[in-house]
């Protein structure tokens, strides 16, 4: 008579908590770990084994941008296959609250790059709609303060009035009582204009059992500034606060991510709950929005691509210091890459810097990003190569810094050429960093996509192998794993990831997808029915 579902038997344990590996056998029942010690492998119904392999918790990714992507393909074959068994979503743009010209603009953008129609509003809505066609890993959201703002008060950076904040304030609430995980936001220039208004914000949350995380802004020239308004929140709304992909943006500025580690490392002694994530690469991605002034990235995009091709835009564009900053944040002109084109003449671009496509067409960096932004008629995806190997090494070692990809789940036929960040950043880690650099030990590398993130989340059953957790669960080959990736040939699955389990069921087997979607929404601590 079988007693389990499955038995994993023969391999060296990693429990996700830091400690050595150990050898075990792991049994599972209706999709939890029901026992961890040594069994016959027939008292499972299905047997798997584990003999000089590796078994470890399923791998949490904070920063994701899934949400659109799990709705095209919910096999999420680019992240499940390195190991994820959930993705956090929401940061710069979430999934609700949606309203008015908010929601017109996500609606527009999705239908041209995901073809998804967005037929939702909130967070029940979308969660919802996610679930329909099944989901192959789990999937969690923040709510966004930036885009409560937005809906509130409209795309004009100004200060809410009392009524206003009091409207925000009930939103964050209600995305809070619908599943919603915390506050994360995406500055993307000196942290939060008004930064009380996000305070406000983070104690409702706080009142939930939530955190905030945070995009701090340039990275760059300002982050010191925008850590201060981080850790502003941290103390004044008494609150953990996550920082997402900590990084020194601008070759003048590599190795000065040193002095930020350390004034985390003061506010953490002051007793400021203050943990963060990276993605272990040199180069960033996001639309080419993030190249220009403040009072261009926070207007309506509808309102703001029809201008590129007027002279006085852009001379009003250029005659702005912030423009200069920004360029040079992004790694100049030779490190601005454009990572897709939906624009058919625009194609043979992709994967191009703009200085190259600028020598091609015979025209100079600044005119043919402009030029380019107009005929594609949106703000172009661009990788941007700004950051030093030696800083993501520093990084890393850390020990409140997590993994995140800040990509996405994707497949094959996904358009143009992706960060290589959504197919690989979880093996880059156990292959590179791990077993070729030795920047971390395998026990080390495997707590910081576990029990480490499952801790900032507030997750009491996932991210270790124990008893009572839900199954979720990598099967690797620790002198195998590794990303095949790469900036000139992004798509690409990695190799040594054997058997990923997700609530119990088999997702990946010897290194194929089977097609099974078993994962559910993970919802945060404030959820009411």
């Amino acid at each position: 008579m079988t007693l389990y579902d499955i038995v994993i038997h023969g391999g060296r344990l990693i429990d996700g908590t830091g400690n050595p590996w150990f050898y075990g056998d792991i049994a599972i029942k209706d999709g939890k770990i029901a026992s961890i010690g040594k069994m016959n492998p027939a008292s499972g119904n299905r047997a798997i084994s584990a003999k000089g392999l590796v078994v470890t918790p399923g791998y949490i990714d904070m920063h994701t941008h899934s949400d659109q992507p799990l709705i095209a393909d919910g096999n999420a074959e680019s992240k499940v296959r390195q190991g994820v068994t959930l993705d956090i979503i929401g940061e710069s743009q979430t999934v609700a609250p949606l309203a008015g010209p908010v929601l017109e603009e996500y609606r527009v953008e999705h239908r041209r790059r995901n073809g998804i129609e967005t037929d939702w509003s909130t967070f029940t809505g979308y969660f919802e709609r996610v679930m329909k066609g099944g989901i192959a890993i789990n999937v969690a959201s923040g709510v966004s303060p930036q885009q409560v703002k937005q809906v509130v008060v409209g795309y004009k950076e100004r200060p809410a009035t009392r009524e206003e904040q009091e409207k925000m304030n009930r939103l964050v609430a209600q995305a809070m009582e619908e599943g919603a995980l915390g506050l994360t936001a995406a500055w993307h220039a000196k942290g939060p204009e008004n930064p009380h208004e996000v305070v406000e914000m983070a104690k409702v949350v706080k009142g939930y059992g939530g955190y905030y995380g945070v995009h701090l802004g340039s990275e760059g020239f300002d982050i010191f500034e925008e850590l201060e308004k981080a850790i502003r929140v941290a103390r004044e709304a008494e609150i953990p606060v996550h920082i997402y992909h900590l990084k020194m943006r601008a070759k003048s500025n590599w190795g000065r991510v040193r002095e930020v580690i350390q004034q985390i490392e003061e506010a953490r002694r002051e007793g400021l709950e203050i943990t963060a994530n990276q993605y272990p690469y040199t180069a960033m991605q996001h639309p080419w929005r993030r190249l220009f002034p403040r009072w261009v990235q926070n207007a309506p995009w509808s309102e703001t691509i029809p201008q590129f091709k007027d002279q006085a835009f852009r001379e009003r564009v250029i005659a702005d210091p912030e423009f200069d900053q920004y360029i040079n944040e992004h790694g100049g002109w030779e490190g601005v890459v454009a990572s897709r084109f939906d624009t058919p003449a625009l194609k043979a671009f992709e994967g191009k810097s703009i200085a190259q496509i600028a020598e091609i067409r015979g025209r100079d960096p600044v005119a043919t990003c402009f030029d380019l932004i107009f005929e594609e008629g949106t703000f172009i995806y661009g990788v941007h190569h700004t950051m030093s190997e030696e800083d993501v090494k520093t990084v890393m070692r850390v020990p409140w810094v997590s993994i995140g990809s800040d990509g996405a789940a994707l497949n094959l036929n996904y358009p143009g050429k992706p960060h290589p960040r959504s197919f690989g950043t979880n093996p880059r880690v156990l292959g590179k960093y791990t077993r070729e650099e030795k920047v971390l030990t395998l026990e080390e590398a495997v707590r910081k996509m576990t029990s480490l993130p499952a801790q900032v989340l507030g997750l009491k059953d996932r991210g270790l192998l124990r008893e009572g957790h839900w199954a979720d669960i990598v099967v690797l080959d620790p002198d195998a794993v590794a990303d095949r990736a790469t900036y000139e040939d992004p798509k690409q699955y990695p190799k040594g990831i054997n058997y990923v389990l997700v609530n119990g069921a088999i997702v990946i087997e010897n290194g194929d997808h089977t097609g099974a979607r078993p994962g559910r929404v993970i919802y945060g601590p404030g959820k009411r029915d």
